[in-house]
């Protein structure tokens, strides 16, 4: 009412009426991404910040620096592959393991080196924080589609910061690559983008082995694109074609390097006595770690694997998107029927999303203050936690 009697009165008295500066079609496109997910880099920055913090504060004086710190154990693996390449033999030392790990975080690392001149060290913690950006962005996105925007911005709180070994998803190692991948495979999945969620599928599958999760889920949401349409479609068949190819491509390449088929799981076996066992060994771990064992550390981690076990099956009864719930599931499956590391296991979990569902949601439900403060307290505990299994364990993460 006010607009239609003010403006002809700005006319009868002689005045031009000022123009009105509507936002070009691109501006506000980038206005509304921006506004959708700043979350992520908030939460990038400070749980960033809060890690390099206690991790600053618990290398003790005259100890290895930071960047040592952040490039460790089989991070100086991953960065022997991007300055020097594969070897061309199969051996065990330390070296000829470097065939055992996937190529795209190498490559990676190498391309921010060559674009940047960083060191090799700094280039792969610099691609594995790109990649954490990536992996926020696109986790945020997929959860708002799922749980609403709430939920979505505590579930990447909780996964940046407050997971035991969060702190991995800033050094050398491909898990934030991988998570970056894989979320967005099932976000592209999540809205029938079929090729994009198959390219990214084949990415992932080119990143870590336990890319047979992501395909298994990009496998279920084509299946329920196809029975919901009720007609044949080629698009869901074509990307999950596609998705499948990463891992045994480069399966492939090994085999044909080394001049023998089983060349990959050779080294895994000899370099970290891994092989599938259908959870014997985590089984055993556990049983004697809770009954006998009195090292914290080994208690701890017993602990929250059954932790987040119960909230993997948590997550089933409440009727989550099934192509995610199938991922995170194949990622805890993977972990624990596999005779890896019982202290590298924690990490190996961090991709896998689905445990975080049932946590989220209940923090969701609570009072502003109190979500804070539980997320606070919980992003300090995973900081520590992390912090000290890289200072002050002496074993391999």
């Amino acid at each position: 009412m006010t607009s239609s009697t003010t403006e002809p009165d700005a006319a009868a008295a002689g005045e031009v009426p000022t123009p009105q500066h509507k936002a070009t079609p691109s501006r506000s496109r980038a206005t509304r991404i921006a506004v959708l997910v700043w979350p992520a880099f908030a939460v990038y920055a400070l749980t960033t910040a809060a890690h390099l913090l206690v991790l600053s504060a618990m290398i003790p004086a005259g100890g290895p620096s930071l960047q040592n710190r952040l490039t460790t154990w089989d991070g100086g693996l991953y960065l022997d592959v991007a300055a020097h390449g594969y070897r061309h033999a199969l051996s065990y030392d330390t070296t000829g393991k470097s065939l055992a790990f996937f190529p795209l975080y190498p490559i990676l690392t190498r391309a921010v080196h060559e674009v940047t001149r960083l060191s090799v060290p700094m280039s792969g913690i610099v691609a594995a924080n790109l990649a954490l950006v990536a992996a926020l962005i696109v986790t945020l996105l997929l959860f708002c589609r799922l749980y609403g925007r709430r939920t979505a911005v505590i579930a990447i709180t909780l996964l940046a910061g407050a997971q035991p070994m969060s702190l991995v998803f800033l050094m050398s190692y491909s898990e934030s690559l991988f998570l970056a991948l894989a979320a967005g495979m099932l976000l592209a999945a999540h809205r029938r983008a079929w090729l994009t969620a198959g390219l990214l599928a084949l990415l992932v599958g080119l990143t870590r082995p336990a890319a047979v999760a992501a395909v298994v889920a990009l496998g279920v949401a084509a299946l329920l694109q196809l029975l919901r349409e009720r007609r044949f479609s080629w698009r869901p068949l074509v990307g999950l074609l596609l998705g499948c190819a990463g891992t045994p491509l480069y399966l492939l390449w090994v085999a044909l390097r080394v001049g023998r088929a089983d060349a990959w799981f050779q080294i895994q076996g000899a370099g970290w006595h891994t092989k599938w066992d259908n959870g014997r060994a985590s089984w055993h771990f556990l049983v004697v770690t809770l009954t006998k064992d009195s090292i914290w550390v080994t208690v701890s981690t017993a602990v929250l694997l059954v932790a987040l076990v119960c909230a993997t099956l948590v997550t089933w009864q409440r009727g989550s998107w099934p192509p995610l719930v199938v991922y995170g599931t194949g990622i805890v499956v993977l972990t624990l029927c596999q005779s890896n590391y019982y202290h590298s296991k924690l990490r190996l979990l961090l991709p896998a999303l689905v445990f975080l569902v049932p946590l989220a949601r209940s923090i969701a439900r609570t009072r502003t203050r109190t979500a804070a403060l539980t997320l606070t307290a919980a992003t300090l505990f995973g900081c520590w936690y992390g912090a000290y299994m890289i200072t002050a364990w002496p074993y391999a993460i």
